[in-house]
C-alpha cells in the first residue's frame, strides 16, 4: 500500500512565526492579565512607538516609511491568507491593528500640527469641521479593534446532560401589530414545530393591532389552526416593548423567546441556547438575523447575493467580539431571555425606540452575562424597498443615540458596567452618528474646487504621504477580521445611502431624546416595476451633482492657476472617487422589479419525482421556494408536464405536491427542470413551510465562501450604474411533453383516421398521420373541435375518448424524420399553420390543445394517460 502524501505546507518566514507566537508569549509574562493580555500587549507596542509617532521626517524619508509600512502590511495579509488556524489570524491582526493606530496617530499628530487651515472663518470652520470628521473615524476605527481584538466562538451546551426535568419551561413570544397573517402564521407555524417537551414549551402570538379588528379575528383563527395562544391588551403603549411587558405579566415560562413576526425559526433553535442557561449567571443568549429575501442593496446593486449583507458585519464580527468583552447585547428577536433577570430591570425597557439594546445594558448593569451563540436559527424579510429600509435604520439610529443621551454608558458612574462593556456600548451608540462626516467628506473635494475653500493647508504629495499608510493599514487590518463579512468600499455605500437621515435622527436625539415614536417596519412589500425613491435620496442627489459641478472646474484651475495643480489634481480624484460611492449609493433607491412571486432559497434537498405509477426519479433542489423549484436529476429524462413531488427536509419532515414542469434541460445524463406548485392545499402550504424554513439543520449563509478582493469590490461598484439598467430577463418557459408511441383514432367530418401519438402533456397533443388517409384536412380545420380515442394499443379494447382542437397542421417533408419535438411556431410562417398539405408531403403533423373548460370533465382521463403513455 502506497503510503499517502501529506501536502507541503508553505514555509513561514521568522517574521511571521515570531510575531503568531509573540501573544502567547506575553500572556505567559502576564498570566494574572487574563483576557486583557492582547490589550495590554498593544498599549506596549503604543509606548514604545511614540517616536515612531511624533519623529519629524523629511518628504524622502516620509514616503520611504510609508512604503515600508503599507508592504509589511500587504505582507501580513497575504500571510494570513495561508493561515488555517484562527489563533493565527488573530495574531497576525494584533500586529496590523498596532501597525495602523501608529501610522493613524502618526497621521492626526502631522494633521493638527500642520495642516489644520485657520486663516479666516469660513477656511477655518470648513477645516476644523473636516478633521472633526476624521477624529470621528479614527475614534470609531480604534473602538473596533478594541472590539474585535478578539473573535469569541461559542459551541452549544447539549442539552442532554442533563435530565428532563431539570429542563427550563420556555414561553415563545411572537409580536405583531398591523403585519399579515400570512407572514405571522408562517413564523406561528415554525415556533410549535420547535423540538422541545411540549409540556415545557408555550407560543404565544402578541397581537397589538387593535385598530385592526377584521385581522384580529384572523389571528385568532389562525392560532386556533396551528395551536398557539393569542394574547391582546386594550392600549398601545410603549409599542413592541409595552406589548412585551404585558405578556410577562400574563405568562410563567422560566426563559421567553422572543421572535419578530417575520422571523421563522429552525426546529433545533432551543435545543442549541437552552442549555447555556444552566449557567446560573446568564441572562440572554442572542443568535443572528439573517435575511431569505435581498434587501434594497443585494436587490438594486445586482449582487445576487455574492456581496455580504449589511448587517453581516455585525453579526458574524462585532457580536463576536462583543461576546469577548460579556458585552453582546439583545437585538430585539432570535434571542433568548431568563424572566427573573429581565423582571428585576422592569422588563423591556421603553424609553427608547432601540428597546433591545437599552434592555441588555441594564441586564449587564445588573451584573448578569449575556452569551452570542453565532448560528442562523430564523429566516426573516429585509425591508424590500429603500424607504422601508431607510425608516428602519433611522429608527435604529434614534434608539441608539437615545440611549447615549440618557444612559451615557461611557461616563455613567451609576451604570455598574466594566469597562470593556462602557467601550463596546459606546462604540454602539455612537455608531449611527456617521451621516454628518460622511457628508462631510463628499463635500471638502468640492468646496475646494468650486469655492475656492481650502480645508487642508498644504494639500499636496506630503499629505498623502502621511494619509495614505493610515488609510491602507486601516484597510488591511480591517481586511483580517471583515474579509468575509464586509467588503471594500461596502461600507462607505451603505453610509452614504443614509448619511443625511441618520445625520438629522441623530441630532434630534441628542437634542431631545423624547422626540419620535416607535415605528413598525413594512414587510412582504412586492415591487413589480422599476422606479426611483426620488424622495429618500434628496441629499444624495444634491451631492451628486455638486461633486459633477466640481469635476467641471477643474480645467479652469489648471489653466488659470498653474501653481495649484498639485491640491487641485488631489481634490479631483478625491471627488471622482467620492462620486461612484455616491452615484452607487443613489442606485440603491433605484428599485428593480421583483421577478418572482417567492423568494427563492439556495437549499439542496432530496426530491422524489413520481412520473407514473411505476417510475419514480430521485434529484436534490437546485432551489426552492413557495410556489416552485429548480431540480436537478441525475439521468436523462421523458418526463410529462405533470408530475407528482416528495421533498424531505434536513431532519426528515416531508411534503408531497402537484407540480407543472415549466422548464426541462438534458445536458449527457442530467437534467434540470423547472417546476411550478399546482393545487396545493392549505395543509400542504403549512406542510412546505416547515420543509423550507423550519427543517433546517445549517442554513446556506453560515459561511460564506466568497472573500473581499479589494479592487473587484471597487470595479463591481464602479460599473453599477450599466448593471442597474439592464432589462431584467426571466428564464423563458418552454412547452414540456412526455415523448410517446400511442394508438390514436382522428375523429374529422363524422370519421375516424388512424393516427400515431407522439407527444402529450396535460394540455397539448402532437398527432402524425398519413397525408392521404386524410385528403379532407384543410386549413377550416384548425380552431375546430374534434374527438380522439387514445391507446396504447391499436388493438385496446377500452380507449380514452377526448375533445380537442386544432392549433396548428403542419406538414413533415420528406428529408425529415418524425419527430416528437414540441411544437415551435417560430419555425414556420404563420400563414403555414393553414396551408393545404402538398402533394409532396408524405406525413402531417397535427398540434391539438385541450379546452380548459373542460378540465372538469377529462382532466383526470389525461392526468391517467401522462401516467400510462409511453
Amino acid at each position: 500500500m502506497t503510503p499517502q502524501v501529506q501536502p507541503r505546507q508553505p514555509r513561514q518566514s521568522r517574521l511571521i512565526t515570531w510575531l503568531l507566537g509573540l501573544p502567547d508569549w506575553f500572556e505567559s509574562l502576564m498570566p494574572w492579565a487574563g483576557k486583557w493580555h492582547l490589550f495590554w500587549l498593544v498599549i506596549l507596542l503604543l509606548v514604545l512607538s511614540v517616536p515612531l509617532i511624533i519623529t519629524p521626517l523629511s518628504l524622502p524619508q516620509q514616503l520611504l516609511l510609508a512604503g515600508i509600512l503599507i508592504g509589511l502590511s500587504w505582507l501580513i495579509v497575504k500571510s494570513e491568507q495561508r493561515q488555517a488556524r484562527q489563533h493565527a489570524s488573530q495574531g497576525l491582526h494584533l500586529f496590523l491593528a498596532w501597525l495602523s493606530i501608529v501610522a493613524t496617530f502618526r497621521y492626526l499628530f502631522y494633521r493638527f500640527s500642520y495642516t489644520l487651515n485657520l486663516d479666516g472663518w469660513v477656511n477655518g470652520f470648513f477645516s476644523i469641521l473636516l478633521f472633526a470628521a476624521e477624529l470621528y473615524a479614527v475614534a470609531t476605527l480604534l473602538l473596533s479593534y478594541f472590539q474585535t481584538l478578539q473573535l469569541k466562538e461559542r459551541r452549544p451546551i447539549d442539552l442532554s446532560a442533563f435530565p428532563v426535568d431539570r429542563w427550563f419551561t420556555v414561553d415563545v413570544f411572537i409580536p405583531t401589530y398591523n403585519e399579515d397573517v400570512a407572514i405571522v402564521r408562517k413564523t406561528a407555524l415554525a415556533a410549535m414545530a420547535i423540538d422541545y417537551p411540549a409540556d415545557k414549551k408555550q407560543v404565544y402570538v402578541l397581537d397589538d393591532g387593535r385598530k385592526f379588528p377584521e385581522r384580529r379575528a384572523q389571528l385568532q383563527q389562525m392560532c386556533d389552526e396551528v395551536g398557539c395562544i393569542l394574547l391582546t391588551r386594550d392600549n398601545n403603549d410603549h409599542a413592541k416593548a409595552g406589548n412585551i411587558n404585558t405578556a410577562l405579566q400574563r405568562t410563567f415560562g422560566d426563559l421567553i423567546l422572543i421572535l419578530d413576526c417575520d422571523h421563522i425559526p429552525s426546529r433545533q433553535f432551543l435545543q442549541e441556547t437552552v442549555g447555556f442557561f444552566f449557567q446560573p449567571n446568564v441572562a440572554l443568549v442572542q443568535t443572528p438575523h439573517w435575511f431569505y429575501n435581498p434587501d434594497p442593496f443585494e436587490r438594486n446593486l445586482l449582487t445576487q447575493g455574492h456581496v455580504p449583507a449589511s448587517n453581516e458585519l455585525f453579526y458574524k464580527v462585532i457580536q463576536k467580539g462583543n461576546d469577548f468583552w460579556n458585552s453582546a447585547f439583545f437585538c430585539g428577536s432570535a434571542a433568548v431571555v431568563r424572566r427573573q433577570p429581565l423582571m428585576e430591570v422592569g422588563g423591556i425597557a421603553v424609553e427608547t425606540v432601540t428597546e433591545d439594546c437599552h434592555t441588555s445594558l441594564r441586564l449587564h448593569s445588573n451584573g448578569y452575562d449575556s452569551v452570542y451563540y453565532d448560528k442562523i436559527m430564523v429566516a426573516g424579510l429585509a425591508p424590500e424597498t429603500f424607504s422601508s429600509y431607510a425608516g428602519q435604520q433611522a429608527r435604529w439610529a434614534r434608539g441608539m443615540a437615545q440611549i447615549l443621551r440618557i444612559e451615557n454608558p461611557l461616563l455613567n458612574p451609576r451604570l455598574k458596567l466594566t469597562v470593556p462593556q462602557r467601550l463596546c456600548y459606546f462604540s454602539a451608540t455612537t455608531h449611527f452618528f456617521f451621516g454628518f462626516p460622511r457628508i462631510m467628506y463628499a463635500l471638502a473635494p468640492a468646496l475646494f474646487l468650486l469655492f475656492g475653500i481650502n480645508l487642508v493647508r498644504g494639500l499636496g504629495v506630503e499629505t498623502l504621504a502621511y494619509a495614505f499608510p493610515h488609510i491602507v493599514l486601516g484597510l488591511h487590518a480591517n481586511y483580517i477580521t471583515n474579509k468575509t463579512a464586509r467588503f471594500s468600499f461596502w461600507n462607505e455605500i451603505f453610509e452614504y445611502s443614509l448619511a443625511f437621515q441618520e445625520g438629522i435622527v441623530t441630532l434630534l436625539a441628542v437634542l431631545n431624546p423624547k422626540l419620535g415614536k416607535f415605528n413598525v417596519t413594512d414587510k412582504g412589500l412586492s415591487v413589480t416595476k422599476r422606479q426611483f425613491d426620488w424622495r429618500s435620496t434628496r441629499i444624495s442627489q444634491l451631492l451628486t451633482l455638486l461633486l459633477i459641478v466640481a469635476l467641471l472646474a477643474v480645467p479652469f484651475w489648471l489653466v488659470l492657476r498653474p501653481e495649484e495643480t498639485e491640491p487641485v489634481l488631489i481634490n479631483a480624484f478625491w471627488a471622482i472617487f467620492n462620486l461612484v460611492l455616491v452615484a452607487a449609493a443613489l442606485l440603491v433607491a433605484l428599485e428593480q422589479p421583483q421577478l418572482r412571486r417567492a423568494h427563492r432559497l439556495s437549499r439542496s434537498l432530496p426530491v422524489l419525482v413520481h412520473s407514473s405509477e411505476q417510475a419514480t426519479l430521485t434529484g436534490q433542489t437546485i432551489d426552492i421556494s413557495e410556489t416552485g423549484a429548480r431540480i436537478q436529476l441525475d439521468q436523462a429524462v421523458n418526463l410529462p408536464d405533470l408530475v407528482d413531488l416528495e421533498i424531505r427536509g434536513d431532519f426528515g419532515r416531508q411534503v408531497r405536491l402537484n407540480g407543472v414542469i415549466t422548464r426541462l434541460n438534458t445536458s449527457g445524463n442530467r437534467s434540470e427542470i423547472a417546476v411550478m406548485f399546482v393545487d396545493v392545499s392549505a395543509r400542504q402550504y403549512d406542510d412546505l413551510v416547515l420543509v423550507l424554513y423550519s427543517d433546517v439543520n445549517q442554513w446556506y449563509r453560515q459561511q460564506r465562501q466568497e472573500i473581499d478582493r479589494p479592487w473587484d469590490s471597487l470595479r463591481f461598484i464602479a460599473t453599477g450604474l450599466f448593471r442597474a439598467f439592464r432589462d431584467p430577463k426571466p428564464a423563458t418557459p418552454t412547452k414540456v411533453r412526455k415523448r410517446i408511441h400511442a394508438a390514436a383514432q382522428f375523429y374529422w367530418q363524422e370519421q375516424f383516421y388512424p393516427a400515431t401519438a407522439v407527444a402529450l402533456s396535460s394540455r397539448t397533443l402532437r398527432l402524425e398521420l398519413n397525408a392521404r388517409s386524410i385528403p379532407g384536412l384543410t386549413a377550416q380545420a384548425v380552431h375546430s373541435a374534434v374527438g380522439l380515442l387514445l391507446s396504447q394499443h391499436a388493438d385496446d379494447s377500452t380507449p380514452t375518448r377526448l375533445i380537442a382542437e386544432v392549433e396548428a397542421i403542419e406538414t413533415i417533408p420528406t428529408h425529415e424524420p418524425v419527430s416528437a419535438t414540441s411544437f415551435d411556431p417560430a419555425r414556420y410562417p404563420s400563414s403555414y399553420s393553414n396551408a393545404v398539405p402538398t402533394s409532396a408531403a408524405q406525413m402531417l403533423a397535427i398540434e391539438l390543445r385541450f379546452p380548459e373548460q373542460l378540465d372538469p370533465q377529462q382532466g383526470a382521463k389525461i392526468r391517467r394517460l401522462l401516467q400510462t403513455l409511453e
